[in-house]
């Protein structure tokens, strides 16, 4: 169950709470659905009960504990629990894991993308023809038509041609003339050429800073260590991407299982789907770049038991392992395509 599934989840418990009468209420259009704060548990979290308590006239606890009597029951649910002030946590069912593995395997690099085409709205997007500007517009535009909005790129100015050639850069005209939502990209500009960082570094330093941040050119962006952020990134990936290899040729191959100790990981996993909603919302590519590095950060630590040790045989918690890591590397590649950088199978 992914955070978009179980926000509609909690809203249809919501509703029918309303229609039994046990709730005076207006259903909200969403729940916010995150990883469990501090003194909470299980899987996911929300605060639905705490934004409905006033409407309701009711204690926040109050609330929280009429939806739960219509959560709990909910088969993919192994427990809903009220903590704090009223806090609803969700312990997913184990199967449901392997589900959300099955999902990313199955979607790959679309994973989180809308699924029925260009369905959204018409979007003109303009920018000044400063480099940063351009290379922000471009990831947003990538992110928009990824949710399904169609997207008409104006600059202020021709970009320069070697924005295209070396940056890899997309703002070509096309798109509707008449749009029903209209955007202004404006970052803070670069402090110096980025181009000689080339492609994916380049991007990568204009990208992962928020709009309001000065990048840092040249930086450290081409440096293979665990300082280079975008190092990290790509390294898990590619690190997943030798598993599989690893894999077969120990002769067996992923197969989506319970796998334990992996809550962060794949909270982090199913929350995609909102990261790339909320990036295109806010047009903000730095959220899917900070997005990105937790998912790394929280694979990491997997990695090494993916693989049998010693005379150990592969079993099926070495193949459900396995294919945690499979889908971690595909969310990571996939996040780094919609920011117009690489990510290669070796570093």
């Amino acid at each position: 169950m992914t955070p978009v599934e179980l926000s509609r989840t909690v809203l249809h418990a919501v509703r029918r709470a309303v229609d039994d009468g046990e709730l005076s209420v207006t259903v909200p259009e969403r729940a916010v659905v995150t990883a469990p704060g501090p003194g909470g548990c299980g899987d996911y979290a929300t605060n639905i009960a705490l934004q409905l308590a006033g409407a309701a006239g009711r204690p926040p606890r109050d609330v929280a504990e009429i939806l739960r009597a219509r959560l709990v029951g909910e088969q993919r649910f192994d427990d809903v629990v009220v903590t704090g002030p009223g806090f609803l946590n969700f312990s997913l069912e184990r199967t449901a894991a392997a589900g959300l593995v099955e999902e990313i395997l199955r979607r790959g690099l679309r994973y989180g993308h809308a699924t029925t085409g260009f369905s959204g709205t018409a979007v003109l997007l303009r920018c000044p023809a400063e480099v940063r500007a351009v290379v922000v517009a471009d990831a947003v535009t990538r992110v928009l038509r990824s949710q399904g909005d169609f997207v008409r790129v104006e600059c202020d100015g021709p970009p320069a041609p070697e924005w295209a050639s070396v940056l890899g850069v997309d703002v070509t005209t096309r798109g509707p003339r008449i749009a029903d939502r209209y955007v202004t990209v404006r970052p803070v500009p670069a402090p110096a050429d980025p181009l000689p960082l080339g492609r994916d570094a380049a991007r990568w330093a204009l990208l992962h800073p928020a709009a309001h941040d000065r990048p840092r050119i040249p930086g450290d962006h081409l440096v293979q260590r665990e300082g280079n952020p975008l190092f990290r990134v790509r390294y898990a990936h590619a690190r997943t991407r030798a598993l599989l290899r690893n894999a077969a040729d120990l002769g067996f191959h992923p197969e989506p299982g319970p796998v334990s100790e992996a809550e962060a990981l794949l909270a982090v996993l199913g929350d995609h789907p909102r990261v790339l909603a909320a990036t295109a919302t806010h047009h903000t590519p730095d959220r899917l770049a900070r997005h990105l590095l937790a998912v790394a950060a929280a694979a990491m630590p997997l990695l090494p038991a993916v693989l049998p040790l010693g005379e150990e045989k592969p079993s099926a918690a070495h193949r459900a392992r396995l294919a945690l890591a499979e889908a971690a590397g595909t969310v990571l590649a996939g996040g780094l395509s919609l920011l117009g950088i690489d990510a290669p199978d070796h570093l």
